[in-house]
């Protein structure tokens, strides 16, 4: 039996770690070649007291300190720290199907990969009419793209990213370690580098994890946004393209398609037409889109369409901030 390093960066999480920490412990790999590190980034609410809690009755699991506070200082932190063969990446805003160590580690082995995850199943953790139609648009083709690991998958998939994955812990040392500059999308940059250099990253169908989403629209707009600008600065820092794909960029150009037309029809009043029409169009697309998960799944079709509207001009409003703080960043 090969021993796993498992580490779950935290900042402020009490309302999520029991349900993330229980799902910890039904997995069916034996605790005894488990570490467990939760990594705590300064946190000021009850996580602390909630993991030391935890810490207590199971001695595999240890909480440790990260001044820093971002995840990939975190992440590069803990795997200093492990004595592991293989590296699991875990989120505290998720729960974990029982195999899912057992799995990925299982096909790590067997695909010989240097990174092996599986798809999401984006839920809530408080229902409520607005939360639930938040749920739906991010599961939604239109509302989040196309990336594999947010709609699934039914065999076996090399992909360009993956959440919450598998690595051997050789990984580190061929590929290099999170990129500390990242304060978002430090796991995409590091699937993408690995994936550039010749890495293998799968994506499985045989266990799962349900991520929890923001719940109102106001946790959704600022976690978007965020998203979004790091979009642009992920690209400036690490002087890749690559490091992101299409989609993370579609927010901006629909923004760009609303903003240019009506700056340039101060000037010509004939551009005012062309931004009209882009939005007219998108509202028809997401207006159509809502209608049907509206139907099917019995949710009210005014906070379907808020949520497509908050996810998608949060994120491009971001992408526009990461651009104008440009000057003032240095590489």
């Amino acid at each position: 039996m090969v021993k796993v390093s498992v580490i779950c960066p935290f900042h402020n999480e009490e309302k999520y770690i029991r349900p993330c920490v229980e799902s910890i412990l039904r997995q069916d790999f034996p605790q005894s070649e488990i570490e467990l590190f939760f990594v705590d980034g300064s946190s000021t609410d009850g996580s602390r007291a909630i993991l030391n809690d935890y810490c207590l009755q199971y001695p595999f699991m240890k909480v440790i300190d990260n001044p820093d506070k971002i995840v990939p200082c975190a992440m590069n932190l803990a795997i200093a720290k492990s004595s592991g063969e293989f590296i699991v990446r875990m989120d505290m805003h998720a729960t974990y199907a029982p195999n899912y160590i057992s799995t990925l580690v299982s096909c790590s082995q067997n695909l010989r990969a240097a990174n092996v995850g599986s798809a999401w199943q984006t839920d809530v953790l408080c229902k409520t009419p607005v939360s639930l139609a938040i749920r739906e648009v991010l599961r939604n083709r239109m509302g989040v793209g196309n990336a594999r690991f947010r709609l699934g998958v039914d065999s076996v998939m090399e992909v360009d990213t993956v959440p919450f994955g598998c690595f051997p812990r050789s990984v580190f040392e061929t590929y290099g370690l999170y990129d500390t500059r990242l304060a978002r999308n430090q796991d995409i940059e590091l699937n993408k580098r690995i994936a550039r250099k010749g890495g293998k990253i799968f994506i499985i169908p045989d266990t799962s994890c349900a991520y929890y989403a923001r719940e109102d629209y106001v946790s959704l707009a600022k976690n978007n946004f965020s998203n979004g600008k790091w979009n642009i600065l992920t690209v400036f820092y690490t002087g890749e393209l690559h490091s992101l794909s299409l989609r993370h960029f579609v927010p901006l150009l629909f923004l760009c398609s609303l903003v240019i037309p009506t700056i340039l029809g101060c000037f010509m009043p004939l551009f005012f037409c062309l931004s009209l029409f882009s939005f007219l169009l998108y509202m028809l697309l997401i207006s159509q889109e809502a209608y049907k998960i509206a139907r099917q799944n019995d949710l009210n079709f005014v906070y379907l369409v808020l949520a497509f509207l908050t996810l998608h001009l949060s994120y491009g409003a971001g992408s526009c901030m990461g651009i104008c703080a440009l000057p003032f960043v240095k590489r």
